[in-house]
């Protein structure tokens, strides 16, 4: 009986963990969030300068106020469809862990929504998919009225592998 209370402490400080502030985004018409503590800044399209043999998610690098910062493409990342940039599109730059510290890096989405504070009861955990599929991104999901909103753990987004490569391009 202890053990099963032990377990159910531990998954409800889980959440709780999670509770907070998110900027939520759209891609694909889908609805996704971020920790707001992870968010640097939130820039318009800009010339983004393509770095040969990158895979096909990574656009390229940016130069923003003499910092050359990677820019990935998030739609591409989760394996949606492709879509040309809109005057709504813009770059999330998101500060990330990696091998050698913090990265900031840049992640292309279809438009911002806005920063919603979301309560630990408001967030269920990510239902499994199957064994197949890579959920390890995902925080949890949020209910909201009107639908579910994606949160993301952007730390989880990009591999160490391909962290220390966009490192490497930049």
């Amino acid at each position: 009986m202890a053990e099963l209370a032990k377990t159910m402490d531990q998954a409800v400080s889980a959440i709780a963990e999670k509770e907070g502030k998110y900027l939520t985004f759209s891609l694909a018409k889908e609805e996704y969030g971020i920790s707001i503590l992870k968010i640097k800044e939130i820039i318009g399209m800009m010339p983004i300068t393509t770095v040969p043999q990158t895979p096909e998610f990574v656009k390229g690098v940016i130069n923003l106020r003499g910092k050359v910062i990677p820019v990935v493409d998030l739609r591409l990342r989760f394996g949606l469809e492709a879509a040309d940039y809109t005057d709504r599109t813009c770059i999330i730059v998101v500060e990330i862990k990696g091998q050698a510290g913090n990265v900031l890096i840049g992640t292309v989405v279809d438009s911002v929504s806005e920063v919603l504070n979301i309560k630990g009861d408001d967030i269920e955990e990510t239902p499994t998919f199957g064994s197949k599929l890579n959920t390890g991104y995902i925080l949890g999901m949020a209910k909201m009225e009107g639908g579910v909103k994606i949160l993301l753990d952007i730390d989880s987004v990009l591999n160490a592998e391909e962290i220390a490569d966009l490192e490497k391009a930049a």
